[in-house]
């Protein structure tokens, strides 16, 4: 988009900063405000759940190196674990230590309904996890959003098919290179 539409407002002529925080509140906080578990994850803050993916620059957004829950290394990538190099292909990511046993059950929760919750159904369930309740997820809109919260008036002309947002004319020119596409899964 900032090749055809320009940059943001918002950033400045040397960074996209606001563009990648826009970026990452779309698979971030934005999903766990819909899913109504904002209060315990979604973003790194005291109090909530410490989930981490880290990334290579290079491959930011789309191929993450690592995966830490509670501390705990649950996914990375690895090449054959048969190897005699540490660096063979191909790589894929692969569960470790976290992924098992008792440290997923401590780093780890199921989302339940409040009436579900108060209702003790991980005892019901014999459930070693721990249950917490979800919040607000009845009346959430796009205002609710992080950074997200932008709704244009859409106008479409039925007999020229322009698309317009508050009255600008939408156009797109085709994509010669798409980004965060094939090339970056080649290996």
């Amino acid at each position: 988009m900032k090749a055809q539409r320009g940059t943001l407002t918002e950033d400045s002529s040397r960074s996209d900063n606001f563009r990648a925080k826009r970026y990452v509140a779309k698979y971030t906080i934005n999903p766990a405000i819909a899913h109504g578990i904002a209060t315990e994850v979604g973003s790194i803050e005291p109090g909530k759940l410490a989930d981490l993916v880290l990334w290579d620059p290079a491959f930011f957004g789309v191929k993450p190196s690592l995966i830490l829950k509670g501390g705990f290394i649950v996914t990375a990538a690895m090449g054959d674990p048969n190897a005699s190099i540490p660096t063979p292909q191909p790589v894929h990511y692969r569960p470790m230590l976290g992924a098992f046993g008792e440290p997923l059950e401590q780093c780890s929760v199921s989302f339940v309904s409040e009436k579900a919750q108060s209702a003790d159904i991980a005892r019901q369930l014999g459930l070693r996890k721990p249950t917490l309740a979800v919040k607000n997820t009845r009346k959430i809109t796009k205002k609710d959003m992080c950074l997200n919260d932008y709704t244009p008036e859409i106008s479409v002309d039925a007999e020229t098919y322009e698309v317009r947002a508050d009255g600008d004319l939408l156009t797109c020119e085709p994509a010669e290179t798409l980004p965060l596409a094939q090339r970056y899964f080649l290996f």
